[in-house]
């Protein structure tokens, strides 16, 4: 790990709504498909998995959108899935179909069967990366780690997959509850440790990604999502380096519910793009910081197109602390680069001004 002092700490500093010049700016998945830098280096790898699993090359793909825009933070390359694959399921990616397990986990008796992997040793390689990336990033920046939410991880270790219609979980839900449960408890804990082990090697905030919770109903929001992430935020390890480490969570579909999530204990939450951020901002109070949420399409436009879509999210949220500009969700494979660079132009060259 770098002790370099952090040249820039807008991330950090907005998320505990604390005041900043301007607006940071980070995007999902800015390390990813959509740049040729990463294609090269996803070929050379041979695979996803040999690339996420090489600290070396997860490093280099971490740092690529860092050398190419004004970004305000980077994300630890890897993958939501890397628990349930140090569980011994049998994680291989499929060529355009995404994920899949070679053991689901459908019955009390497979769930039995689960262990706790240990971060240093079974997680060993995202660790390593974590403080690779914080010795080449010399402070620059700061370092998110980041997790899938328990509901999110049962859901791809239930269905084997990606799933459409999440059959077989929510199946589970209704059929067994104790059983889901049961999981989701273990996943709650597999992840507090994981999450502590990446805050240890360097990680300086980290993020909750619940991507499928916006498929429940509320009340089973509450009860198998939401729950299990508020048990993660209580594990955290909340002070690393003499500073804070800032939580922050994300459910993908689930404004419906912010007024809950804000009580999670969580920093800041991230909202995607179906949500108004000064609703979104007026039903959390003072209680969060608040993280988005340009729809990632906004992107296909021209960049003075894109400027507007900016202001827009900017006006939206409104001025004083608080806010961490972002996309509403990952960002697009076919989007160019030139509109990344656009936006992250976009949020310099106009957030000072909501911030006077």
């Amino acid at each position: 790990m770098s002790n370099a002092p952090l040249k820039n700490d807008l991330l950090l500093r907005a998320l505990l709504r604390e005041p900043t010049p301007r607006t940071p700016v980070w995007f999902m998945r800015q390390a990813g498909r959509y740049l040729p830098e990463y294609r090269e280096i996803r070929a050379r790898a041979g695979s996803f998995i040999n690339l996420m699993s090489t600290p070396d090359l997860a490093c280099e793909v971490t740092l690529q959108p860092m050398n190419r825009f004004p970004l305000d933070a980077a994300i630890l390359f890897s993958d939501i899935l890397t628990i349930p694959a140090a569980m011994g399921l049998g994680l291989h990616f499929v060529e355009g179909e995404g994920p899949s397990f070679e053991r689901p986990v459908r019955d009390t008796a497979a769930v039995g069967k689960l262990g706790l992997p240990d971060p240093e040793t079974e997680l060993r390689y995202v660790l390593d990366t974590v403080r690779l990336i914080r010795r080449e990033l010399t402070g620059r920046v700061p370092l998110i780690g980041f997790a899938g939410s328990p509901w999110t991880l049962a859901c791809y270790m239930v269905e084997g997959g990606a799933s459409k219609e999440f059959a077989l979980v929510k199946g589970l839900l209704y059929r067994e509850p104790a059983t889901l449960h049961k999981l989701l408890d273990l996943l709650a804990r597999s992840v507090a440790l994981y999450l502590n082990a990446q805050i240890a090697a360097g990680a300086q905030a980290v993020m909750l990604f619940d991507t499928w919770g916006g498929v429940l109903t509320s009340s089973a929001y509450r009860e198998f999502s939401l729950r299990y992430m508020k048990d993660i935020v209580d594990q955290l390890k909340r002070e690393n380096e003499g500073r804070r480490v800032p939580v922050i969570l994300f459910t993908k579909g689930g404004g419906a519910w912010l007024e809950s999530m804000g009580q999670s204990g969580a920093d800041a939450l991230g909202v995607d793009w179906t949500q108004d951020l000064s609703d979104a901002r007026r039903r959390v109070g003072n209680k969060v910081a608040l993280q988005g949420n340009l729809d990632p399409a906004a992107l296909y436009a021209p960049p003075d197109r894109i400027r507007e879509e900016v202001q827009k999210v900017l006006d939206s949220y409104g001025h004083g602390p608080g806010h961490i500009f972002n996309l509403g969700h990952g960002i697009q494979i076919s989007t160019k680069p030139e509109s990344v660079a656009a936006m992250v132009a976009a949020v310099h060259e106009l957030s000072p001004a909501y911030h006077k």
